[in-house]
């Protein structure tokens, strides 16, 4: 069974990462209509690629100069231009498009699909950017993917199921969302100083027949779960390194502490 490694060192500063995660990813970042984390600069400084969905790009102009308050508004905004910006444009306001437009930000406009959504249309240009990059080396974040409306965040969700060979990261202020794909032994190093102990594992797509943990307050033995039936929610990591085993894809999700 291969082996998967995850580790959350995009909530560390780049100049101090943890050297107990040897993981070397590519990042790219994308930016959703919702209001920025608090660590959207760090996200920031991690991509080599950043995507605003749409409306994602008001968000950018409106609140990256919040988080610098003794800096003009007009650098700040300037420093942090998106590479892209890729959605239906019906959410961008016409004063931010044509700001980052004159910046040289790539501006592509798929209103005629309406069939996927905009955070889909995002993580198939990144992919296409790089398509020698194998899909477990790179990775995507994504912020502003959680809160705001019940079915987004659906959609946001079936994004990662769209895309299993991809590792892509859920975000909000409150906690982070991955899929950890079935068949496959993952190794998730916990960086205890920014996330947990709050975490759970639910299935997705099918139920699990058997899940096995190592790690947790409350480990799984070969554990079925379904909706309807028992999901791990509210659990609680005890150590540094999460096992997981399963034969069904699950959804990793783990708290985000408040002071980073």
């Amino acid at each position: 069974m291969d082996l998967m490694c995850h580790c959350s060192s995009f909530l560390l500063s780049p100049e101090n990462p943890n050297a107990a995660c040897s993981l070397s990813l590519n990042y790219a970042l994308v930016i959703l209509n919702q209001s920025l984390p608090k660590f959207a600069p760090l996200l920031w400084d991690h991509a080599h690629v950043r995507v605003c969905a749409d409306g994602g790009a008001n968000r950018v102009y409106d609140e990256m100069p919040l988080f610098f308050p003794h800096q003009q508004p007009s650098h700040v905004r300037s420093r942090y231009k998106p590479d892209a910006i890729k959605g239906d444009m019906d959410s961008i306001r016409k004063e931010v498009l044509d700001f980052y437009a004159k910046l040289g930000t790539k501006i592509i406009d798929e209103s005629h699909d309406q069939d996927t959504t905009d955070l889909h249309k995002c993580v198939t240009y990144i992919r296409d950017l790089a398509p020698k990059i194998d899909g477990s080396e790179q990775c995507i974040l994504v912020a502003g993917a959680l809160g705001g409306r019940f079915d987004h965040e659906i959609g946001n969700i079936n994004v990662l199921c769209r895309f299993p060979n991809t590792r892509i990261i859920l975000l909000s202020d409150d906690c982070l969302i991955n899929l950890l794909p079935k068949n496959r032994y993952h190794k998730i190093f916990i960086q205890s100083s920014v996330e947990g102990p709050h975490c759970g594992l639910i299935p997705i797509g099918t139920p699990s027949g058997s899940s096995t943990t190592t790690g947790l307050k409350w480990d799984l033995e070969e554990t079925a779960m379904r909706f309807g039936g028992l999901i791990s929610t509210s659990n609680i990591v005890k150590g540094e390194i999460v096992t997981v085993q399963s034969d069904s894809d699950l959804l990793w999700t783990i708290s985000i502490k408040k002071k980073l």
